[in-house]
């Protein structure tokens, strides 16, 4: 038997919560900021909790950097402000709703 989505009731194969969630209409904020020792570290707030982890494993991954996850933030280590937006957009998030500061 195939599994069922908790929230639509569809079949997971068909089900697309997780693409219209990733399409609401929350501002994500993207900027920089200086840490300890002077080390530039970009933030990416707005994010939903319940892709919070997804997204930033996947960030991290295809920046090539470390970072962490955490309090409704993606901490990136270095500035990576100019490269984040496609990547989100790849991610299936509106271009619309990305603020690079």
């Amino acid at each position: 038997m195939a599994d069922v989505c908790n929230k639509c009731g569809m079949i997971k194969d068909l089900c697309v919560c997780e693409v219209l969630d990733k399409q609401e209409v929350t501002k994500i904020k993207v900027y920089t900021e200086s840490k300890k020792f002077k080390k530039l570290v970009t933030v990416v707030e707005g994010i939903d909790k319940a892709q919070i982890d997804d997204t930033a494993s996947e960030l991290k991954r295809k920046l090539a950097c470390g970072g962490t996850a955490k309090e409704g933030l993606i901490i990136l280590q270095g500035n990576h402000k100019n490269r984040i937006s496609p990547i989100l957009e790849k991610l299936g998030y509106l271009k619309e709703s990305i603020e690079v500061r």
